[in-house]
């Protein structure tokens, strides 16, 4: 890795005021990061404010293809639901010289700078998958969102388990690489990246696996300063939305109030509850540096 990506961070100037940066991060595919990242972006255009969209997974590219989706709704249907500025992070080849990692790794730091001068929000959806790439982004983090499924299978993104006595034996290697980039941020800004493990797919779990992993997570946060909320229940209308651009926060303005059921208006509530858990302060940017 070159010497960009192991420095504690840039040195440049910055605004006085700056967006808040939300990260979702997650090295393991299959968590909901990018459904996550889309339904937090359509929450915050609906408040009003001017939303940046970075895909750092543009490898797999889910983010971008949402975003493009979505883009061709609003020409097909002709309504202004609202839209991101976005932005991709082309992935490297698979050899690059250390001197092209480095150069990289600077465009990603000069695309999140440039972002959070011109908007009140950026948020970055990241591979699941390290990289160095990955580990720049979630050192901007104000917000880091780790979404799990609610299995013990994916708990062990964030910490590997005795499987004999359920109990916790070590941080995993993502743990490991939040916490570096954590000590990353302070030393460059002063700034904190405050934690969220948002939990999905909890119906899907039987009550003795639900409650092993209820008193893991809870053990886990206390050991590696996390926050806990519940995410997102296991519903089709996310991945049928998904073709069409839109979110469950579009449904209102594009089918109407009389084409929401109360599995729809329960999934609004969990965005909602994860929007809340945030924490943003009302108005634009949101942050003295």
């Amino acid at each position: 890795m070159g010497m960009l990506a192991l420095r504690s961070g840039s040195k440049r100037a910055k605004s006085k005021s700056r967006a808040r940066v939300i990260v979702v991060g997650n090295e393991k595919g299959g968590s909901g990061k990018s459904t996550a990242a889309m339904h937090l972006i359509v929450a915050l255009l609906q408040q009003g404010r001017s939303v940046a969209s970075i895909d750092v997974d543009a490898r797999q590219g889910t983010l971008s293809r949402y975003v493009k989706n979505r883009e061709k709704f609003i020409k097909t249907a002709s309504r202004d639901i609202g839209m991101p500025q976005h932005f991709t992070v082309d992935p490297s080849r698979e050899t690059v010289s250390e001197q092209e990692r480095d150069h990289e790794l600077e465009r990603l730091e000069l695309l999140i700078e440039g972002a959070w001068i011109n908007h009140d929000i950026v948020i970055i959806d990241t591979p699941g998958s390290a990289s160095a790439l990955s580990q720049l982004a979630h050192s901007y983090a104000d917000t880091l969102i780790t979404p799990i499924n609610d299995s013990l299978v994916d708990f062990d993104v964030l910490a590997h388990v005795d499987g004999t006595r359920f109990s916790i034996k070590g941080p995993s290697h993502y743990a490991e690489m939040v916490w570096e980039q954590k000590k990353i941020r302070t030393d460059r800004d002063g700034g904190e990246i405050d934690w969220i493990v948002m939990r999905n797919r909890l119906s899907s779990l039987d009550a003795q696996n639900k409650r092993e992993m209820e008193r893991l997570v809870r053990e886990l946060s206390e050991r590696i300063r996390f926050r806990v909320v519940p995410g997102f229940g296991e519903r089709v209308i996310f991945r049928e939305l998904f073709l069409v651009g839109l979110t469950i926060l579009d449904l209102k303005d594009a089918a109407g109030p009389r084409a929401l059921s109360h599995s729809h208006n329960a999934a609004r509530q969990e965005v909602f509850t994860i929007l809340n858990a945030i924490g943003l302060p009302a108005g634009g940017k949101t942050k003295d540096v």
